[in-house]
């Protein structure tokens, strides 16, 4: 999985005409480790989406403009828009991840 390592490069990412799941986490986070251990099964299974990962303490100000008040958080943009926004607390499994991903709107 990428990761951001600019402003620029995340609306690049994030204002694609296809679903990029960005992965907030920080260095710290238990959690977001847990989530490292299965989301590659995740991923492959969603390979039709861009995934990529950004440390929310890296970019305070684009978590707080997303609403990112857990970690880690699964957000969904379509061409500049948030379209899904998994909080952390439902990101435990991957059956969760699975279902948020399903529910995505369609193309």
């Amino acid at each position: 999985m990428e990761t951001i390592t600019s402003a620029e490069q995340f609306r690049e990412l994030t204002g694609q005409d296809k679903v990029t799941i960005v992965k907030y986490y920080t260095t710290w986070c238990p959690d977001c480790k847990n989530l490292d251990r299965f989301i590659g099964g995740v991923i492959g299974d969603h390979a039709d989406k861009e995934w990529v990962a950004m440390d929310a303490e890296q970019f305070p100000e684009i978590a707080e403009e997303n609403e990112v008040r857990g970690i880690p958080s699964l957000l969904a943009y379509r061409n500049g828009q948030k379209i899904g926004h998994l909080h952390s607390k439902f990101a435990k499994t991957p059956d969760q991840i699975r279902d948020y991903l399903n529910s995505l709107p369609q193309a």
